[in-house]
């Protein structure tokens, strides 16, 4: 394991508190640019303090969980930090799900309390509707933030409930172990799981991360197109950009490319964070910035492993490099990396300093470098647990070891190179096939947009590479023309055996291929 030297955070330790603390003599400047307006850092201290009060006075307690369905503005920061502040956990869900999946989240955590964006809440009052036709439900007050209309009665506005209380003046005594917030899974296969975070963690993936790898500075300009609610975009657009005084550029609208070359012309962010599917739309756009318009000095990206030709795409255009690394809900941030200066695309870099890795194979033992294994992550961010779900958390929480679902290679320099999903790699005539390695080369021809690979059986039942691609507008290719290609770049048995074109492929909300859904689709056609 990498040492560091990074002090560990005092036994009793509140991280809200902790940022208020942090930034206390930086009150006069801008910590957080969104839709409305901007927020500096004394203002920001004042009303997460009020708001930790107004959460106090409506008899929420410690530990008592509310849902947090807001979109990405300086409400849903003052609402985040100030249930932490209270010690009240935050159970920060997706802004796209559906009423049926809100039910569900309310119900497993047993939610006391909802806060939500007015623009959410016919949503919200639909999965709450559902849960009363099922037996009743425990919320007993709904916070609406940013309505220009007239709330339902019994509907608190979340800008007059934050305005006629009193600053806090003490946060509770939390323990750096206590539970502070949730974040749920994707939910891909089965239900949603509930990761169990601490107030610690969130100090750790800035400490380990936020400053140590990317190096973020007072003066920095951050936006991230993953939003709030992602595990990524928590860290990217809150907790490392307040840990260092920096200022943040929030955005409640979708991250097409044209809202983001909105916020780089405009806001003139200096750190971008985004995912390789939205690199890749922003390059395909027409309306790309120019590297003369924008102020670009460092750019992040997660959630799936980067293309190389994407990387140094947007390399040649801006003159910065991405840095591709690896996180997850259930670790919180990234844990393995590049790093600025040493980004070698087409791999996911080394262990972040802090965190340990292991690449195991079929039989629990490591695999040799150049060999494909399970990515196992030792470091001190990862969730406590699933709750209520023991046989989930004892089959990915393992000791000291957390088990990533991601299987991996590693070079002879310590380099690890992204393989697939466990579930989602292929073995083509008994040999592992990447579906990654085979999408990174299809995106490399010039008339491909995007590209996702999965296993066909044919009539034999044998496992076939099935490619289903997504064409730049007006590009013309065919099938046989993009199997040569594959051919002349990979070894001829990963070449995709079937390729069909689509106008998108379907997506989670943060970027991520659904290639279950894919799976589906082939199942139905066949």
């Amino acid at each position: 394991m990498t040492t560091t030297t990074v002090a560990a955070p005092p036994e009793r330790f509140n991280f809200a508190r902790h940022l208020l603390d942090v930034n206390a003599q930086r009150a006069n400047k801008t910590a957080l640019i969104d839709d409305q307006g901007t927020l500096t850092y004394g203002q920001l201290d004042d009303q997460v303090r009020r708001f930790s009060a107004a959460l106090t006075a409506l008899g929420l307690r410690r530990e008592e969980r509310v849902l947090l369905l807001m979109h990405d503005s300086s409400d849903w920061v003052v609402a985040f930090l100030g249930a932490l502040h209270a010690g009240v956990v935050p159970v920060a869900v997706n802004t796209l799900l559906t009423a049926q999946d809100y039910a569900y989240m309310m119900a497993n955590s047993r939610a006391q309390a909802a806060l939500v964006s007015a623009a959410l809440l016919p949503t919200l009052q639909t999965a709450l509707d559902k849960l009363g036709a099922q037996g009743g439900h425990e919320v007993k007050h709904i916070i609406a933030s940013r309505s220009s209309e007239a709330l339902p009665d019994g509907v608190h506005h979340f800008n007059t409930l934050v305005g006629s209380h009193a600053p806090a003046t003490e946060a509770a005594d939390t323990h750096g172990d206590e539970p502070a917030f949730w974040l749920y899974s994707s939910g891909s296969t089965g239900a949603p799981k509930g990761a169990v975070h601490t107030q610690a963690n969130l100090y750790w993936t800035a400490e380990l991360y936020g400053k140590a790898v990317l190096n973020l500075r007072e003066n920095d300009v951050v936006f991230s197109a993953a939003k709030l609610f992602f595990a990524y975009g928590l860290g990217n657009a809150l907790t490392f950009p307040l840990s260092v005084g920096a200022s943040v550029v929030l955005m409640a609208e979708r991250p097409t490319p044209q809202a983001c070359f909105k916020r780089f012309t405009e806001q003139k962010p200096t750190v971008f964070y985004g995912a390789p599917t939205g690199y890749g739309g922003m390059l395909a756009s027409p309306d790309l910035p120019k590297k003369s318009e924008v102020a670009l000095r460092l750019c992040s990206s997660a959630g799936e492993a980067l293309p190389q030709d994407i990387g140094q795409r947007w390399t040649d255009h801006f003159g910065v490099e991405i840095i591709d690394g690896i996180g997850s809900t259930e670790m919180l941030h990234v844990f393995l990396s590049n790093r600025p200066g040493d980004v070698r695309y087409g791999t996911t870099g080394k262990p972040v300093p802090g965190y340990e890795i292991e690449l195991r194979g079929e039989d629990g033992q490591p695999v040799a470098d150049g060999e494909i294994g399970d990515l196992y992550i030792k470091g001190p961010t990862a969730a406590l647990m699933y709750w209520n779900n023991r046989d989930k958390t004892r089959d990915t929480f393992q000791g000291g070891w957390t088990k990533a679902g991601d299987k991996y290679t590693r070079d002879a320099d310590g380099y690890c190179t992204y393989a697939g999903r466990n579930d989602d790699m292929l073995k083509v005539s008994g040999i592992y096939v990447s579906p990654f390695e085979v999408e990174a080369t299809l995106v490399q021809h010039p008339a491909v947009l995007e590209a996702a690979v999965i296993g066909k059986t044919d009539a034999d039942g044998l496992t076939k590479t099935k490619a289903f691609v997504v064409l730049k507008a007006g590009a013309v290719v065919n099938e046989s023309e993009l199997q040569a290609f594959v051919k002349s770049k990979l070894a001829p048995y990963k070449y995709p055996r079937f390729i069909e074109f689509l106008p998108e492929l379907p997506k989670t909300a943060t970027g991520k291929i659904q290639r279950f859904k894919l799976r589906e689709l082939d199942s139905g056609a066949a």
